[in-house]
């Protein structure tokens, strides 16, 4: 059990969890970089892909920013039609999003690279550490959603 009342084991952990960051995001941010999309472009296009007819308010909710963060990239993503924003029929002043065919090419290739990554990674370590490695992204994610939420 790593001691994190140890700086030394503090820094082993951060450090681990830094660069094994950076080489998840490495291919994705390459990709990206080649379009003229960052790393916030591929956080929308993810969460627009799980869920399809997302509205703007739910998205925001998602990604846990402002409108104010999320406006430039949903605009240029808009723009370089990766992403659809469609009126519902019953109330033409909500907007839901969808991914274009090129914006489902888009993502599909960033998750493609991303998954290789993860698999590699998750064969080597084996089904205990994969199972310690959700649980422990899970705990962290649940405790970032409770911030936001408040």
């Amino acid at each position: 059990m790593f001691d994190l009342k140890n700086t030394h084991t503090q820094q082993a952990a951060m450090e681990a969890f830094f660069y094994g960051y950076q080489a998840f995001t490495a291919k994705a941010d390459e990709m990206l970089a080649r379009r003229g999309l960052s790393r916030v472009h591929q956080r929308i296009v993810f969460f627009v892909s799980r869920y399809p007819q997302l509205s703007v308010k739910e998205l925001l909710e998602k990604l846990g920013v402002s409108k104010q963060a999320l406006n430039t990239p949903l605009r240029q993503l808009l723009e370089m039609n990766l992403v659809l924003s469609l009126a519902p029929p019953t109330d033409k002043r909500k907007r839901l999003l969808q991914l274009s065919a090129e914006g489902a090419k888009l993502e599909q290739a960033l998750r493609r690279e991303q998954v290789k990554l993860l698999q590699r990674a998750f064969a080597e370590a084996g089904p205990a550490a994969v199972e310690g490695w959700l649980e422990v992204n899970l705990k962290l994610a649940h405790g970032q959603r409770e911030q936001v939420d408040r």
